[in-house]
């Protein structure tokens, strides 16, 4: 709620709805879990999810990162696989997320899954939007802010965009608050890279990436219209 360009943000309605439901509504949709939770330092957005019939877990306002909110609440409710999901991202695709969880339910020795889409041209040069390259087996060998692979000869294939939902195991989500932020991590300011940098693998599916986040009164405008054309969840 304490967002500083758009204060009370996951609140603020979308065609009738909070935006917290939205996003909360397509991890329900995505068949990814047998629970869905609302992770929150907010009181009125615990009320929220309960009027509409979700369900929220008050945790620390301290905390530097989602993934560390997720680890309070991974202390709670005990379970083998956790997907992570963003509360700003009213567009996310219920797909996209089964297609980050799947991974790790068909395969016990995956630790770790992301998911990309194709990354436009328009974006190429764009540090808020996160590239990974991966390798034959389809794990991530790295994500950055820059164009990655260079393209010193002509691109022979298109550069992944990095969609920003993640699914851990326990161990890997209670080890990652243990650790110290990473020099990888640092440069780049992404924290998935301090899982690869303690030797988390990180499997990438191919999914669909939203349109846009939310983060100022603007785009959740844009946003409004988007959905007025269609539900991108359903």
């Amino acid at each position: 709620m304490g967002s500083t360009r758009f204060p009370g943000k996951p609140l603020c309605d979308l065609l009738g709805k909070p935006m917290v439901q939205w996003v909360y509504e397509a991890a329900v949709a995505s068949g990814a879990g047998d629970r869905v939770l609302v992770a929150t330092p907010d009181q009125e957005i615990a009320d929220a999810c309960k009027s509409f019939g979700g369900e929220a877990v008050l945790t620390s306002k301290d905390h530097p990162t989602g993934t560390d909110r997720l680890a309070e609440v991974a202390v709670q409710h005990v379970a083998d696989v956790y997907v992570n999901v963003q509360g700003d991202e009213p567009l996310v695709r219920a797909e996209s997320i089964h297609a980050c969880a799947a991974p790790l339910k068909a395969d016990a020795s995956i630790q770790m899954g992301s998911v990309y889409s194709e990354c436009g041209e328009e974006e190429l040069y764009d540090p808020s939007v996160v590239k990974v390259v991966t390798d034959k087996a389809g794990f991530a060998l790295y994500f950055s802010r820059h164009p990655i692979p260079y393209p010193q000869k002509p691109r022979v294939a298109p550069v992944k965009k990095h969609v920003g939902l993640y699914a851990y195991r326990r161990d890997a989500l209670m080890s990652f608050s243990k650790w110290p932020t990473g020099d990888l991590e640092a440069a780049e300011s992404l924290e998935q890279l301090r899982f690869m940098e303690n030797g988390v693998r990180i499997f990438m599916s191919q999914g669909a990436g939203s349109e846009l986040a939310v983060d100022t009164p603007e785009q959740a405008e844009i946003v409004r219209e988007i959905l007025g054309r269609g539900c991108p969840t359903s």
